[in-house]
């Protein structure tokens, strides 16, 4: 863990791992710092540390901006309603959300949201746009920029289920995640910004951000997200790497933790083999667990969770490699992670207690 958060240019400032088998937390570990920047110079290329007095430790309940594993809660709350009925997976977008003349014209489904299968653009600059009702005409009128059904990860797609969602249900995202899914599961340290103890993230200046917030701490990372109040269906969530392991727990037990259950194991298992907000087989963060039975996630701040049901593992490793500020990706700290973990477990041949929904 050290030599990921120590030296002249560490991989991220501060850094939480947490590893388990089925219902069992098998290991965890705290290093590095959540707040170690004042700020970042750009002329020495380098960040301004904070004496050590005024630096914040990171603890194993530090909490995160989750980033882009909003989009698990999103692609939950969105099973919930198919499992309820309220939904279908092929139901037409444009059937709930008739002022989107985009998602009218070209098809676009549930499934399609789910699966980054509308071939809409990454994202949409919403951040630079003056209120609301200019980011969701936007949002309702932009055209896929490659052949709908290709397979394009876009942060449209979990926005569009937050529409369809808050307009099925009459109530906003971050009441659907909690009444849904955090409560239920004891998920106490998990929700929506702002969140004044979590980890810094990055100090938003322009010219290598896109907007001008200075460090950034408690508030969403994602300048859209920001945008958009701090509730938004790709990025928001704050949350800890004890309450995620939970998550993984219900990823493994058919969607049940201890006496709660979120979700049917059907679509617990139909969410985990098609890919429904998940991503499957990711060598590139999941290094050798990545197989047919391995999905997880990964988040822009320095966040990943993977679920494996061939070995009945679990992987969490929240960092903040954004923090002083943003840089290339690199998964290969995430990768190695995960194959240690594949190597410390043989398979145990489990027989899966449920099967896929038709």
């Amino acid at each position: 863990m050290r030599n990921l958060t120590e030296g002249p240019e560490p991989w991220c400032a501060g850094a939480v791992v947490l590893a388990g088998r089925g219902p069992h937390l098998a290991a965890e570990a705290a290093a590095g710092w959540a707040v170690r920047y004042r700020a970042w110079d750009e002329e020495r290329g380098a960040g301004v540390e904070l004496p050590p007095e005024e630096r914040v430790p990171v603890r194993v309940d530090t909490p995160f901006d989750l980033a882009s594993l909003t989009k698990l809660f999103t692609a939950i709350a969105t099973l919930q309603q198919v499992e309820r009925g309220a939904l279908a997976l092929g139901t037409p977008v444009a059937e709930i959300l008739s002022d989107h003349p985009a998602a009218a014209a070209h098809g676009f489904t549930v499934r399609a949201l789910l699966t980054h299968t509308t071939g809409l653009r990454p994202e949409l600059p919403l951040y630079e746009l003056p209120d609301d009702a200019a980011r969701h005409r936007a949002l309702a009128t932009e055209e896929p920029v490659a052949e709908p059904g290709t397979r394009r990860y876009s942060d449209l797609n979990p926005l569009l289920l937050q529409h369809l969602l808050e307009r099925l249900t009459g109530q906003r995202l971050d009441q659907l995640v909690a009444e849904g899914i955090t409560r239920p599961l004891g998920m106490t340290s998990t929700g929506f910004g702002p969140c004044p103890g979590a980890a810094a993230t990055e100090d938003e200046r322009r010219p290598w951000a896109k907007a001008d917030r200075g460090m950034v701490r408690g508030l969403v990372h994602d300048e859209n997200a920001w945008a958009l109040g701090g509730v938004a269906g790709h990025a928001g969530l704050f949350g800890t790497g004890h309450d995620l392991a939970v998550l993984c727990r219900v990823l493994l037990g058919g969607g049940a933790y201890g006496t709660a259950r979120v979700l049917a194991p059907e679509y617990t298992a139909l969410m985990l083999d098609e890919g429904l907000g998940f991503e499957v087989d990711k060598p590139w963060y999941m290094g050798e667990l990545a197989g047919p039975l391995c999905a997880g996630h990964t988040g822009f701040t320095g966040t990943s969770l993977v679920v494996d049901r061939a070995t009945d593992t679990f992987l969490v490793l929240l960092a903040t490699t954004v923090h002083p500020r943003r840089r290339t990706p690199d998964s290969t700290p995430r990768a190695r992670a995960a194959t240690r973990l594949k190597r410390a477990v043989r398979d145990t041949g489990r027989t899966l207690p449920y099967e896929a929904a038709p």
